[in-house]
């Protein structure tokens, strides 16, 4: 596929419904480098993987990321995980995506790599 047609089909993709892993970028080059990503620590401590709507994301990295000065969000496709993805209602937050198993870098639409938690919103409505 074309880049030109790629970059379509992400905003199409974007447009319906989304879900979206934040990570790190020493986590983004190893899920890139393994083609594969099982989990943060905190994800493999938790027992899946943690995601994130798009109403979601912006707040989750302020929550969860505020100090770090850079950030990598996936937009992740869920038809790709949907064998290993849960909606679960979380206490007092909502409910939110998880993934029982590891996330194939297939699964991954496009990646926005943004100057930390403040910026995420920003980057997304961009697209």
């Amino acid at each position: 596929m074309d880049k030109t047609r790629k970059i379509y089909s992400a905003r199409l993709y974007l447009r319906r419904m989304s879900i979206y892993k934040i990570l790190l970028p020493t986590e983004w080059d190893a899920f890139e480098a393994a083609g594969s990503f099982d989990g943060s620590p905190f994800d493999r401590e938790s027992g899946f993987i943690h995601l994130s709507s798009r109403d979601q994301v912006a707040e989750t990295a302020r929550r969860h990321f505020a100090d770090e000065p850079a950030l990598v969000i996936a937009a992740i496709d869920d038809d790709l995980v949907s064998e290993t993805l849960r909606w679960e209602t979380t206490p007092n937050r909502g409910t939110f995506p998880h993934v029982y198993g590891t996330l194939p870098l297939a699964a991954v639409v496009v990646m926005f790599r943004v100057a930390g938690a403040a910026d995420v919103d920003s980057a997304l409505a961009s697209e």
